[in-house]
């Protein structure tokens, strides 16, 4: 059996562009390997390497289990899990961390930039942020992952970690697996529909550029109405002339599987309203079975609690073994 271990972070409001890029990207790379077991991790402890509102956060992570089940996961064939809900990523951080040498850390880029990102706290950014690539070590080393999909942004991290496997088992003894990593294909990028120079985010506190799976049909319906186009009232694909009406036929193209060659062609003199409103409607018809199954996981939260302590069980039950191994080579003492 091939392990794929995918880590998705539950901070901001899911939109359509993260279930078209990033959860239906992973369903190709776990479909395109034969006998694949896949470990889903809602790494909520690196949501807060910045600070976070509890209850905000909590809802996240429930928001994503339930996309996340709702795109069609086997939960019981793949391991869903929070990341907080299995103390040995904690523990198997701290391992790591203490055998990183400082100047791995320091030529992170990410980190660098974030620092430079968060005004509130720019003085004081906490140690975690810096810390992060060992946490994320840990949650691809502990489970003799064979295959471990990242995107182009986190190619440095997934680098480290191979050099940290190797320090370790280097200092230790042959102990964790060295992993493949595989940068994700090239996705569908779905810009902000208020500002189509930049992509769509989940973090940007103004909702009116972004379709949230959460989002009811009347929403998407007034936020795609809404898109800011251009002075002319032809439909063609231009990206750097056209961004807005571009935006909206990689929409279109995306939930319907047509050629935005073709939409563009249909409604090239029907005018921004009308095409509008068959972006919408295209929209809400390819998202409304998700929302539905969305929708029927939160409106039960124990239940939804249920799988996630189940999965939390699976990947303890797989990881601790590990632990125990790296902590009996390191000399730590060993309770019972």
């Amino acid at each position: 059996m091939t392990k794929i271990l995918t880590g998705l972070q539950p901070s901001g409001t899911l939109h359509i562009g993260n279930y078209l890029g990033s959860i239906l990207n992973w369903h190709d790379t776990v479909n395109e390997v034969p006998n694949a077991q896949a470990f889903l991790t809602i790494v909520d402890l690196h949501a807060i390497t910045i600070k976070q509102n509890p209850d905000a956060l909590r809802q996240q992570i429930y928001e994503l289990a339930a996309v996340l089940l709702a795109s069609g996961v086997d939960y019981k064939r793949h391991v869903v899990f929070p990341q907080s809900a299995n103390p040995d990523h904690t523990y198997a951080g701290w391992l790591y961390t203490c055998i990183t040498p400082m100047g791995w850390l320091d030529r992170m880029t990410q980190f660098k930039e974030k620092k430079q990102k968060t005004t509130e706290y720019k003085e004081s950014v906490g140690a975690g942020l810096y810390a992060y690539p060992t946490l994320m070590a840990a949650d691809i080393l502990l489970y003799d992952a064979d295959l471990v999909p990242v995107g182009i942004d986190q190619k440095q991290h997934v680098e480290l970690t191979c050099d940290i496997a190797n320090r370790f088992n280097s200092l230790y003894g042959e102990t964790f697996r060295i992993p493949e990593f595989k940068t994700n294909k090239e996705t569908t990028k779905i810009f902000d529909l208020q500002h189509p120079e930049k992509k769509m985010s989940k973090s940007d506190q103004d909702d009116a550029g972004r379709i949230s799976l959460t989002d009811s049909s009347d929403q998407i319906r007034k936020k795609i109405m809404r898109a800011v186009t251009d002075d002319e009232n032809e439909v063609r694909f231009d990206s750097e002339k056209k961004p807005g009406i571009s935006n909206l036929l990689v929409i279109m193209a995306a939930v319907t599987g047509r050629k935005k060659e073709d939409i563009a062609t249909e409604f090239r003199t029907a005018g921004y309203g009308a095409f509008k409103g068959a972006v919408a409607e295209a929209v809400i018809t390819y998202l409304s079975p998700v929302q539905q199954k969305m929708r029927d996981y939160l409106d039960d939260i124990p239940q939804l609690q249920q799988i996630l302590d189940e999965g939390a069980a699976r990947a303890h039950s797989i990881s601790h073994p590990k632990v125990l191994e790296a902590v009996t080579k390191m000399g730590l003492y060993l309770h019972g």
